[in-house]
């Protein structure tokens, strides 16, 4: 039996990120261009692969700042690799500290909020039925999490 590759489109889901496929088979995350991942209510940013069922994403969330309440269709897995988030899934509220595991069920509210010492790497992978971004509970805000202290000037 011969091995068939069957053709991937050439679109992603997410505006910005990157096929995978095709002859792309090996990406070096942390060089790759970046996108916001929570335009209107985050702060997390990096690079996003897509493939035919999976996304990752290498994700930054400054120190002191993250994602106010929101869900997506997707459910979702965060590794961090660097720092502490202060997450909250679901109404249950839990320190993440790095070498840690998040998993998010599909239309499950949930936030995340670097601790304010350093930011934080993750890495992401979601399932491909919606994008990268999700909806924000509260929409008539358009504005990511912010610690004490760590709110944007207002000049």
């Amino acid at each position: 039996m011969r091995n068939v590759r069957t053709p991937q489109p050439s679109t992603t889901l997410t505006p910005g990120a990157i096929k995978a496929g095709a002859g792309r088979y090996t990406f070096d995350l942390a060089a790759l261009h970046t996108i916001d991942a929570g335009p209107g209510y985050s702060t997390a940013h990096g690079s996003v692969i897509e493939g035919e069922r999976i996304q990752i994403g290498l994700m930054r969330v400054p120190r002191g700042t993250g994602g106010r309440p929101h869900s997506h269709p997707n459910e979702q897995w965060i590794y961090v690799l660097r720092g502490t988030l202060e997450s909250e899934v679901d109404g249950v509220k839990s320190r993440v500290p790095a070498g840690s595991l998040i998993y998010i069920p599909s239309n499950v509210v949930h936030s995340a909020l670097a601790t304010p010492d350093e930011d934080v790497v993750f890495l992401t992978a979601k399932d491909m039925s919606h994008g990268i971004a999700g909806t924000p509970v509260d929409r008539s805000i358009s504005a990511p999490l912010h610690a004490p202290g760590f709110e944007p000037n207002k000049t």
